[in-house]
């Protein structure tokens, strides 16, 4: 087997993984080179959690930071004339998908060296990184919008982690946590790869609780892109590996008021397109630029999918359905669900095909925003 590495997918330039590094020399973010895939004889069929697939990481990770994140529950419910599957993300243990890639991102950061990182985040990227950095025993800093919900920064100090609270739009942090990178690590959940091969844990899951098939289509709300990008990379390594015989299609929701990849993906480019930006409910995906916009749309265009913009309204209702069925959800995961009808309407989805949405995080990490909401 060859080595892993990371690697710029622009320019092919590769790192060696043992040497701590958040990006490329030149400032842009890197990939880790593809995985071989495994088959369901790799599983390890003893530990209930994402963990259960370490074999398709790049590296092995000998004492793994965990604190059982992964194997969520896949719920079917009626949605109108569709069958979807709900993935629950927010079984998680800080209550949102981000800990798969901070469990598999701390593991590996920790056992070449690291022992601090900082972090920029909108909410649950950094309770994510503080919980799991908790858990490992690292020293955490989280620097987020002033405009955060408050829930999810008394989630962040709750875990022991120093807070920064930065004025400005959600760029602002990010840039506040480069100025300080050369102080502390920069273990970014956005730049960071090793991210990525946790949320790739996505795939494999749901390939084993569909009985080793892929599903026809997987929505997913969409800011940065980890998510999605986790799904694409995993679902690629189960096709290498001879495991499932087609890619499922993946669909990318965005709320209107912010929706880069949507503008993008409907313009036929992979590059930035104008599109005003303005404030939106689903503060999770409020990404104006999104660093792997290129790897995005070829993900999107490789499965078959696409992407859909909704308004603020059409996010609110399907907020509002969600937790008439006993979901409740943020409102950036009710974009995923949102997105449902619309691809309906459009003949992308069917009713008769195996659809998973995943709802990345809980309601109750932004209570008095749903309270307000579903009034």
């Amino acid at each position: 087997m060859p080595v892993a590495t990371y690697i710029d997918p622009r320019n092919g330039k590769t790192y060696p993984l043992d040497v701590p590094r958040w990006c490329s020399d030149e400032r842009s973010p890197l990939l880790i080179t593809p995985g071989a895939g495994i088959s369901r004889d790799e599983i390890d069929s003893r530990t209930r959690s994402l963990w259960r697939y370490r074999a398709a990481l790049p590296v092995e990770i000998t004492k793994p930071i965990t604190l059982g994140e992964g194997c969520t529950p896949l719920v079917q419910q009626a949605w109108g004339d569709l069958r979807p599957l709900f993935k629950l993300e927010w079984f998680n243990p800080t209550g949102s998908f981000k800990d798969r890639g901070s469990a598999v991102m701390l593991s590996f950061l920790r056992q070449v060296g690291i022992d601090a990182v900082l972090e920029d985040s909108s909410g649950n990227g950094g309770s994510s990184m503080a919980g799991l950095g908790a858990a490992g025993g690292m020293r955490v800093k989280i620097l987020a919008p002033a405009s955060t919900s408050p829930a999810k920064i008394a989630q962040v100090r709750a875990y022991g982690a120093e807070v920064q609270l930065v004025e400005g739009p959600r760029e602002e942090s990010e840039a506040e946590a480069i100025r300080q990178s050369h102080e502390t690590f920069y273990a970014s959940h956005n730049w960071q790869p090793m991210f990525l091969e946790g949320t790739k844990s996505f795939a494999y899951e749901l390939w084993e609780d569909l009985g080793f098939r892929a599903p026809d289509n997987v929505i997913v709300a969409v800011g940065a892109g980890s998510s999605l990008l986790g799904c694409a990379f995993g679902f690629r390594e189960l096709m290498k590996a001879g495991q499932i015989t087609k890619l499922p299609r993946l669909f990318a929701a965005q709320p209107l008021n912010c929706s880069p990849i949507d503008a993008a993906f409907q313009a036929g480019v992979d590059t930035p397109v104008a599109r005003e930006v303005r404030k939106t409910i689903a503060e999770g995906t409020a990404i104006k630029h999104p660093m792997r916009l290129r790897e995005i749309i070829a993900a999107l265009r490789e499965s078959g999918g696409g992407t859909i913009a909704l308004t603020e309204d059409e996010i609110v209702a399907a907020l509002r359905r969600l937790a008439r069925q006993g979901l409740f959800t943020e409102p950036t995961s009710a974009s995923a669900a949102a997105a449902l009808d619309k691809l309906a309407g459009a003949g992308a989805i069917k009713p008769g095909e195996n659809t998973v949405v995943i709802l990345t995080g809980s309601g109750l990490k932004a209570a008095s925003t749903v309270a307000e909401l579903v009034q």
